[in-house]
């Protein structure tokens, strides 16, 4: 189904955000059927949307969030410079095309699906349509929305850009549409193609809802009434808005390791992928080794999987993000490596949201009264958090060099660890910091939500380095490419100005903690 015969990207997806749409394409990759382009069936867009959205999404984790968030550090050289916040408008342009291509792609097979009377398919669809619109939006801010993928049918190319509030709700719309859709009981044919749930349509509507809430906390900050009303709707009808309920609901993609089914990193060398640049940051480090009077106490469980001491150092030790070039490269020398046994498999799998970070958002919500519970439930959401990160990574630790298994005692030592316990008689502002700083962690290897996250909540407390650019503020967000605003100028320039700056990366997004201004 994806080796490819023509790549007929949706290039007018790109242009549609921008308001230069003006042609109707389809992606399309020859399927089993010979679907041609033009006959091409919702089915048949299926499998793009997931494994192509998987493996670039695995590419820009790896490249860009890992980067900004200081999981990792390009400390090799200065050909990639994205944790000194040295990001062109080129850059922009391809995150730009990225989510609107594949929420276009999405939104194509919905209308696909609604003419094949397939509400499993349109459900499916509306969830991804979502899933890259929210962010796009988390990422520029303002976007178009409602009118988006409309220039073909009405020849508008000037499309309106939606204030932030306005898409939330646009896509809250979509995903009650969406989780309706589900119900209708309507069977997943070729489920053969569908390796992330098999194609169990209960397992996509958990994914759905689930995404619901991860929406709902971002924006807890905002409209904190109807964040309250509606996650506990959600949670007090289960049968009417499943989510997931452990491990075994994660949206995981399990590339099989035959082609096509190939994992990004598949065919990746140590040098490339870690060797040369992308070395574990001196913040992950702090963040997983515990120290106490110089000696090392406590290492997250996680740490071993997730990378792999220099030898040249002998214990743990990180680059410096955003350092000069003198200060990165001398922690290059000693910097620990990503595991690349771990993550460079042609099987491996990647996962687009897991129950850990479902356990995260109830924490939270518990700690800050918008479901019932208080503290204490807080605290078993908490740790049930953690377990299930620790779990999930568990599943792949096989396959690291040295030895790197999770045992039960080990998460519950963690779990009980000063540092990271869970104490109900703490201030709520220490324990919101506590909860923040291991969601941080489990969201490693997960998209841009980390990078979202911190914006949000203002953690972890990142140290801005000395050599970074961009008035040293870490990006708030990324500016709208300059062909957007060259071929939508009036409502482009509209856009910037209700959100109340300038096009660059320092203009806070609505929901964000620094737009709020606590």
């Amino acid at each position: 189904m994806i080796r490819t015969k023509k790549n007929l990207f949706i290039a007018f997806a790109s242009l549609c955000l921008s308001g230069a749409c003006t042609k109707n394409f389809e992606e399309i990759n020859r399927n089993p059927n010979q679907v041609t382009v033009g006959n091409i069936q919702a089915i048949g867009m299926f499998e793009p949307i997931l494994y192509d959205g998987a493996n670039t999404w695995l590419n820009y984790t790896w490249f860009w969030n890992n980067e900004l968030m200081q999981f990792t550090v390009f400390s090799a050289g200065t050909t990639r410079e994205e944790h000194r916040y040295f990001i062109s408008n080129g850059n922009f342009q391809t995150w730009w095309n990225f989510h609107a291509r594949y929420a276009s792609n999405a939104n194509h097979m919905r209308e696909l699906a609604a003419k094949e009377n397939n509400p499993t398919l349109e459900a499916i669809a509306l969830t991804w349509k979502v899933y890259y619109l929210y962010n796009q939006t988390d990422m520029f801010g303002d976007i178009p929305y409602t009118e988006a993928f409309q220039a073909f049918e009405t020849g508008n190319t000037k499309v309106k850009f939606e204030r932030q509030e306005q898409v939330y709700q646009h896509m809250f719309e979509d995903l009650e549409t969406a989780n309706e859709l589900y119900k209708q009981g309507y069977i997943f044919r070729d489920s053969q193609r569908d390796k992330m749930y098999g194609g169990n349509v209960e397992s996509w509507c958990r994914f759905n809802n689930s995404l619901y809430l991860r929406l709902l906390m971002r924006l807890s900050g905002r409209n904190l009434e109807y964040v309250t009303q509606k996650m506990n709707e959600i949670l007090n009808n289960p049968e009417a808005y499943p989510i997931f309920r452990s491990n075994e609901d994660n949206a995981t993609v399990r590339f099989t390791g035959e082609y096509p089914y190939v994992n990004y990193f598949g065919n990746q060398t140590h040098q490339g992928f870690t060797g040369s640049g992308r070395r574990l940051a001196e913040q992950l480090i702090k963040m997983t080794v515990y120290v106490e009077a110089g000696d090392t106490v406590m290492i997250d469980p996680r740490l071993p999987i997730y990378g792999k001491i220099n030898p040249n150092a002998g214990m743990w030790k990180g680059a410096v993000a955003g350092g000069t070039i003198e200060q990165t490269s001398t922690s290059n020398h000693e910097a620990a490596f990503l595991n690349t046994e771990v993550f460079c498999r042609n099987d491996a799998t990647y996962t687009f949201m897991d129950f850990a970070e479902i356990q995260f958002i109830l924490a939270e919500a518990a700690l800050k009264g918008i479901i019932p519970g208080g503290k204490s439930q807080a605290k078993a959401y908490y740790d049930r958090g953690i377990r299930a990160s620790m779990e999930k990574w568990n599943g792949v630790a096989r396959y690291s060099i040295v030895p790197a298994t999770i045992t039960e005692e080990a998460i519950t030592a963690f779990i009980d660890y000063p540092e990271v316990y869970f104490n109900p008689n703490e201030p709520d502002e220490v324990l919101q910091e506590k909860l923040a700083n291991q969601k941080h962690l489990a969201l490693f290897w997960i998209g841009m939500e980390a990078w979202h996250e911190y914006r949000r909540t203002g953690y972890p407390v990142l140290t801005i380095g000395q050599g970074t650019l961009n008035d040293r503020v870490l990006p708030t967000r990324f500016a709208y490419p300059s062909s957007t605003i060259a071929s939508n100028s009036e409502n482009a320039n509209e856009a910037i100005r209700n959100m109340g700056g300038t096009n660059d990366m320092k203009t806070p997004v609505w929901w964000s903690r620094q737009a709020i201004g606590n």
